[in-house]
């Protein structure tokens, strides 16, 4: 892969985190058009009926509606042949049900690393590693 092909692809994976940053569902919903193949592979475990891109659209409103204000902020981009593995802190407010809990007014902050396979330019397939016990234990779901 070239040096510009790896370049570009970074760059469509720090702009799908940046979209998410944005809190709305739209710009959300655009971007993963844009950049996710409608078949992406998502390989990590969700409960979902989902698949696909509308997987992906399904995550990130269920985060969007209990964390209204999550933010991510990509700490470290790294390309290697046609994978981009950014490990990002993510951030909000827990302010909707998450995960069967009612909302706590608690704010989070967790690290989660993110691995996609690109294709053509686009998001093919996903794996992501998501500190969910962190979490938890600052929603008070689990004793720290």
């Amino acid at each position: 892969m070239a040096t510009s092909e790896a370049a570009r692809n970074k760059a469509v994976l720090c702009r799908l985190h940046d979209a998410v940053s944005t809190g709305d569902a739209e710009t959300i919903s655009r971007m993963i058009d844009e950049v996710v193949a409608p078949d992406v592979r998502v390989r990590t475990p969700l409960p979902l009926a989902a698949t696909g891109a509308e997987a992906m659209k399904e995550v990130l409103a269920v985060l969007l509606r209990a964390f209204p204000d999550l933010r991510v902020t990509v700490e470290d981009v790294i390309a290697e042949g046609d994978r981009v593995a950014s490990r990002n802190t993510v951030t909000g407010t827990h302010r909707g049900e998450y995960m069967g809990l009612p909302p706590t007014g608690r704010t989070v902050t967790y690290r989660e690393v993110v691995i996609a396979r690109f294709e053509d330019g686009r998001v093919a397939e996903t794996w992501a590693v998501v500190d969910v016990l962190a979490q938890l234990r600052q929603l008070g779901a689990v004793p720290a």
